[in-house]
């Protein structure tokens, strides 16, 4: 996908979660997120908006310290929210192509710019449906290229990461596959001791498999829906609900 492409759903996506954050009411809970309403939630994503505007726009070559999320009235959340979401789209559109600055997972992106494009329109996209789930009703749906692409970044950026959680101490080996995207949306995912070591392929033999349409998988492997599909070791599906945790 395009910066283009990744500002487009940044952009809609932002719009969804406003609206039924404002629909579902500031003290409504947050199924996915135990323990969060969706004041919680709002203050969350308008403070990483911020922060990754900033980010973005100092060509900040450390990464800045977050901070707290400032405190507002409840009255005041969405339409906080809107001008941090604005901020931080429109920061990205104005960004140069040839930006440098700090960047936090090596999944292959071809620029700084395109990595935050994307981390923020993912980012949004897995909250909205968080908002979303608290106002309750059919939730939007997740375009079959974008959850592709989200799979990626989670499986061979974050789980590539020496924070990530996902390790066995015997070497296992995980097949993750969107069944409804063609032969190049499957991954091998190669677990140790150390960070998991992910291929997008099917590269030999796996032990389990996590597979189902590329919406549904998405959700799931950021621990939003159950899995859709299991296959062989069901200890592995057990192992990625317990690890993966971001």
């Amino acid at each position: 996908m395009r910066v283009a492409d990744f500002l487009e759903v940044l952009d809609h996506e932002g719009r969804l979660l406003a609206e039924a954050a404002a629909a579902a009411g500031p003290g409504a809970d947050v199924p996915p997120c135990p323990g969060w309403r969706v004041r919680d939630l709002v203050r969350h994503l308008g403070a990483v908006h911020r922060w990754a505007a900033a980010l973005v726009a100092g060509r900040a070559t450390t990464p800045p310290p977050l901070g707290d999320p400032p405190e507002r009235a409840d009255d005041e959340l969405v339409s906080w929210y809107r001008d941090s979401h604005r901020l931080v789209l429109d920061t990205l559109a104005a960004a140069p192509a040839d930006l440098e600055c700090w960047t936090f997972h090596a999944a292959p992106n071809p620029s700084p710019l395109a990595f935050w494009a994307r981390r923020q329109a993912h980012e949004t996209a897995v909250h909205r449906y968080d908002a979303e789930s608290a106002r309750g009703g059919e939730p939007s749906p997740v375009g079959r290229e974008f959850a592709v692409d989200g799979i990626d970044e989670l499986l061979r950026g974050f789980h590539a990461r020496e924070r990530s959680r996902l390790r066995s101490e015997q070497p296992r080996v995980l097949r993750v596959r969107a069944v409804d995207a063609g032969p190049d949306a499957v991954w091998t995912v190669r677990l140790t001791a150390g960070p998991a070591v992910t291929v997008r392929a099917a590269e030999g033999e796996a032990e389990a498999e996590l597979s189902g349409p590329a919406e549904q998988l998405y959700l799931a492997l950021w621990n939003r829906t159950a899995i859709p599909r299991v296959t062989g070791d069901p200890a592995l599906a057990a192992l990625w609900r317990e690890r993966s945790g971001i």
